[in-house]
């Protein structure tokens, strides 16, 4: 059931008595007079990003610094003098105000890096004759406008090398914001990245790529205003851009530690990191500049070991264990720390502290989750149980900004055991609608259930309201009432979390409760789209195919594609698609023979395959009627279902 606007729209409301405790008791908690992150987010600043936003092609705002004007930051007074709302974690308050640092920066001498245009940073090295550039941010605006910042106050210099440090979105997808794709087929430019990249960037953006789109606007918080009672932050950057997705597959990648290169005069050693943070990824160490890049191993924050939006779950245990390689690898020399977001670490003794303290934190996570899970505790047991020691608790750097142990644990605890906490009861419980009818049923129904939550509302109780509301809106999701509890409920949870990631999720489901959900985009873009292999085409095919419709039905098509001299069979049998490359069947239903660019065309919506035909780039030996029944079989799908409703 899909409920796009039924309550009537209501503004965001005020801090509970409650919440505004919980909030101004952090502020005795932590130390907020500390101020070195905030000299250190502005050390070396030569020039901030003009107009404070970033124009799409389409004249829309692709990135905008104006919005945060609420939290009373400029560069000229770094350490700002605004106090936090009630309505938001003061801990999350600074590191808003901290990710407010936006620009060009020096590191060290040719070194540079552009922060605050995107979620994610582009760093630069001056080589002899040119520039090498660390990841081009996540959309072609941005990172036009940060490689235009870079030129007008260093110079045009060309591009000679870029690199990728791993396959997520934002470190990727504004390439050709900075380079022309004309450069790299001519050979003079290289695109390096780790062994995997291209699989695993196609995984997250095609292959599962509707449903994290989707998750990922409660991630970021991408619909709700910005304002003390809307996003403020996203944890490792204010925000994610929304420009243009662009991708240029690599031309060269790294295979293993301790790979190097010399670009220009600069030599690299590269550190794979492999089912970290990201499937494929790798750290960067530059010898002669004394700086070690951590890509996004290391930040200002506690980082995910699985993700909300949705992703692979990751190794917790070697991320400890990559982390300790690179200080005793590259310990001695480090006498600068950057990453790919945030700013960087300056001094010897501060990056290896921080290096260490990242190292401990992720292993201790580990540890301690399957400690607890050796004494029998499940999983919703010990995500709250799971408090990091004193000693990490208060580095800023490992607060839970993006990332929190509660779900950390939790993942942990998912790639060792799985979902299942072994209590028959929840091994096939009813379906969520079904079982939250069954339910209400038994509390009474609807109306005492909602007296009882705003009892427990006013008492300061949100996790159990919020789980109790819940079984009401998805019994009957037309419940005003209980839609409107809800929202409330979730929105005071969110302006308590100190993880954006958390804020961001309770307030967008606020959001929706109260508007409906907005219209989405779903299609990856074109150049991701065009970027895949035909083998990746085809898998994509078989998660498209609805296997119920496709009962009872069988096909066998040839495939040729002339001008990549490519030949695939594609078999559909017992509801399940599997192809075979580099042969044709005799006895196929049908030969379908066309180019791998007309193909792309018709997979962009540009064309039909049938006026393909008509037009004669595509001819059909064979049964005609089979490919339309073929396609007919492929769901298209939608990044506007729901999630806080049924």
């Amino acid at each position: 059931m899909k409920i796009l606007s039924t309550v009537q729209t209501k503004e965001p409301k005020d801090a509970s008595p409650v919440t505004k405790g919980i909030n101004s008791a952090i502020l005795k908690e932590l130390d907020f007079a500390d101020q070195e992150d905030f000299w250190d987010a502005h050390r070396g600043l030569i020039a901030a990003l003009p107009g404070g936003f970033v124009n799409s092609t389409n004249e829309e705002l692709a990135w905008d610094l104006n919005a945060y004007g609420f939290l009373g930051v400029s560069p000229d007074l770094p350490e700002g003098k605004n106090e936090p709302p009630a309505t938001v974690n003061p801990s999350l308050w600074r590191m808003a105000r901290l990710n407010m640092a936006a620009g060009l920066f020096k590191v060290v001498d040719r070194v540079y890096q552009v922060r605050g245009l995107d979620v994610s940073n582009m760093t630069i090295i001056e080589g002899e004759k040119g520039v090498i550039v660390i990841d081009p941010l996540t959309s072609v605006e941005t990172a036009r406008a940060a490689f235009g910042l870079y030129k007008e106050h260093r110079g045009d210099r060309p591009v000679v090398a870029m690199i990728y440090t791993h396959s997520h979105l934002d470190h990727w997808a504004g390439v050709k914001g900075v380079l022309d794709p004309a450069d790299v087929q001519a050979g003079r430019v290289d695109i390096l990245a780790p062994e995997g990249f291209l699989e695993a960037a196609i995984s997250e953006n095609v292959t599962a790529g509707t449903a994290m789109s989707r998750r990922s606007h409660y991630w970021y918080g991408i619909a709700l205003p910005r304002g003390e009672r809307g996003q403020v932050d996203a944890g490792l950057g204010k925000a994610i851009s929304m420009g243009s997705v662009t991708l240029i597959p690599p031309t060269d990648n790294i295979y293993k530690t301790g790979e190097r290169r010399l670009i220009d005069g600069v030599e690299m050693v590269f550190h794979m990191v492999p089912d970290t943070e990201a499937p494929t990824e790798m750290m960067i160490f530059f010898p002669q500049f004394k700086v070690f890049n951590s890509a996004e191993l290391a930040c200002h924050t506690l980082h995910n070991v699985l993700t909300l939006r949705g992703a692979q779950v990751r190794d917790a245990h070697k991320w400890s264990q990559y982390l300790n390689e690179a200080i005793e690898i590259y310990g001695n020399q480090i006498e600068t720390l950057i990453a790919q977001h945030h700013w960087p670490v300056w001094g010897h003794d501060r990056c290896i502290e921080f290096l260490k303290d990242q190292r401990d934190m992720y292993k201790y996570i580990h540890d301690q989750t399957l400690r607890l899970a050796n004494h029998g505790y499940v999983m919703g047991e010990i995500g709250p149980m799971l408090q990091p020691p004193p000693s990490l608790a208060r580095r800023w750097y490992l607060r839970g900004y993006y990332g929190s142990c509660n779900h950390d644990s939790k993942a942990v605890y998912q790639k060792y055991i799985g979902w299942y906490d072994m209590n028959p009861a929840n091994l096939n419980p009813l379906p969520p609608v079904e079982s939250a009818q069954k339910y209400v049923e038994y509390m009474g129904g609807p109306e005492k259930v909602l007296t009882k939550a705003r009892e427990d509302f006013s008492k300061g109780e949100y996790r159990w309201v919020a789980q109790v509301v819940n079984q009401v809106v998805f019994a009957d999701p037309e419940n005003n009432e209980a839609r409107e509890l809800q929202a409330d409920t979730l929105e005071q949870l969110g302006y308590q979390a100190e993880a954006s990631t958390w804020r961001n999720n309770y307030l967008t489901a606020a959001h929706e409760l109260r508007h409906g959900v907005p219209r989405l985009p779903t299609a990856a873009s074109a150049d991701v789209l065009t970027s895949l292999t035909l083998p990746m085409i085809f898998d994509y095919m078989g998660i498209r195919l609805n296997g119920p419709k496709a009962d009872g039905k069988t096909l066998l098509l040839n495939w040729n594609f002339t001008d990549v001299n490519a030949k695939y069979v594609l078999t559909l049998e017992n509801c399940a698609l599997t192809y075979v490359a580099g042969k044709q069947a005799p006895d196929a239903d049908a030969t379908i023979t066309l180019t791998r660019a007309g193909f792309d065309a018709i997979t962009l919506g540009q064309t039909t395959i049938e006026d393909e035909i008509q037009a004669g780039r595509i001819t059909i030996l064979g049964e005609t009627l089979s490919i339309a029944k073929f396609f007919s079989l492929l769901d298209v799908f939608t990044g506007d279902f729901n999630i806080v409703t049924p």
